[in-house]
């Protein structure tokens, strides 16, 4: 039975194409919209875990309170303030850092970029415990000053001509030499940046005892909650403030999943509105659609249809109208997600946009709720007509 019902929803809808696809193209819009989004932002927050491992889940970040990252100088942290980590715990190091967005020149071209700085004697230590590899070349030394490892993108794109070892490069009316390149990571702001020495730095930008952030790489098999409540307490007890926060990578992860979350649902809930209008539609055409066959419902009574069974072949129509703009939405919407990591990757912007069967079967489940429940009203009063008035109507 419920096959004839769906034989007769088909035919129905292929004798009014035109207004039928005019319908669904408001599912699809919606669903398409839903689902694009949810997969960019999930993607996006693979990609920053991703990142983050590569952090290192042993670390302790430690900057200014309200510090944003590269390009955002901090207020309040002191080279005093690394003395005070340093003795608050057994760590394996404590690595300080400054960052700067400045003019690089080479062979007469200028270009701005994001420079970082920390001490030369710690950068074998410190990016020994990253993801990142050299491509070429080597990192500083100890006491090494105006030397400079720079990322793929920086060498390959700052300048019309491309940097490679040994190339010099002037910052702050300082001049140095190119001695390692790192491998491409994906990460704009890695393959972009120029790394320098703390020393360096600390001449070129006037800098003086403030630094932006410290790394704190903790020992393996060491209570990491422990270790971060007892900085706390030192730092505070050292400063007499907290204007400073203390924060693990998992830390870092939540907030920055709670940020995406809240921006998600906004997002998800801007696509909704779309979805509603397709929703509208399908609901108007089906009205249409009962108010045209009116005469069909009074015969199909007068020989013995249950209010059930029409109400059931108006439903099935109004749900294969949502399912197939739910089918055309789910591809669309992963087209465009996949469209945007394209164009995001070009630019220096990862996005782990990966197709997730749930995500997809949720498209088109909803699509097709959507669509019967569209037409759960128009239906209802289709399955309320009386024979007699049905087959009187003109």
């Amino acid at each position: 039975m419920i096959g004839d019902y769906f034989l007769f929803a088909v035919n129905s809808i292929s004798h009014r194409k035109l207004r039928a696809w005019l319908t669904i193209i408001g599912i699809v819009v919606g669903v398409a919209a839903i689902i694009s989004l949810i997969m960019i932002s999930r993607g996006l927050e693979r990609s920053i875990e991703e990142q983050f491992s590569q952090f290192g889940a042993n670390r302790i970040l430690i900057s200014a309170r309200g510090f944003q990252g590269p390009g955002s100088q901090s207020e309040g942290l002191t080279l005093d303030d690394v003395d005070t980590v340093e003795k608050a715990g057994s760590f394996e190091y404590v690595v300080y850092t400054v960052f700067r967005q400045a003019e690089v020149t080479h062979n007469k071209e200028t270009a701005f970029t994001f420079v970082g700085a920390i001490p030369a004697e710690d950068f074998e230590q410190f990016f020994k415990d990253t993801s990142i590899e050299l491509e070429e070349g080597r990192l500083l030394r100890a006491n090494e000053k105006f030397g400079a490892v720079i990322g793929s993108r920086a060498a390959t794109e700052m300048f019309e001509k491309e940097l490679t070892l040994g190339s010099k490069i002037e910052i702050g009316k300082k001049e140095f030499r190119v001695v390692g390149i790192w491998e491409e990571s994906g990460n704009s702001q890695d393959d972009n940046r120029v790394n320098i020495g703390f020393d360096a730095a600390r001449e070129i930008f006037n800098t003086g005892e403030k630094i932006d952030t410290m790394v704190v790489q903790v020992k393996p098999g060491s209570n990491i909650k422990l270790l971060q409540d007892r900085i706390e307490r030192a730092l505070e007890k050292e400063r007499g403030d907290t204007n400073f926060q203390v924060l693990t990578a998992d830390q870092i992860i939540e907030q920055i999943g709670q940020i995406l979350g809240i921006i998600q649902i906004v997002l998800v809930g801007i696509a909704t509105i779309s979805l509603v209008v397709g929703a509208i539609g399908i609901m108007n055409s089906m009205y249409t659609s009962v108010l045209e066959r009116t005469r069909d419902i009074g015969i199909m009574k007068a020989i013995g249809a249950r209010n059930s069974d029409i109400m059931q072949i108006f439903l099935i129509e109004s749900g294969l109208m949502g399912l197939v703009g739910g089918i055309f939405g789910t591809s669309l919407g992963a087209g465009i997600a996949f469209f945007v990591e394209g164009i995001a990757a070009n630019s220096g912007f990862p996005l782990n946009v990966e197709i997730e069967i749930w995500l997809l079967l949720f498209g088109l489940f909803f699509a097709f709720l959507v669509g019967m429940g569209s037409g759960a009203l128009p239906a209802y009063q289709a399955s309320r007509l009386k024979p007699v008035d049905a087959l009187r109507h003109e």
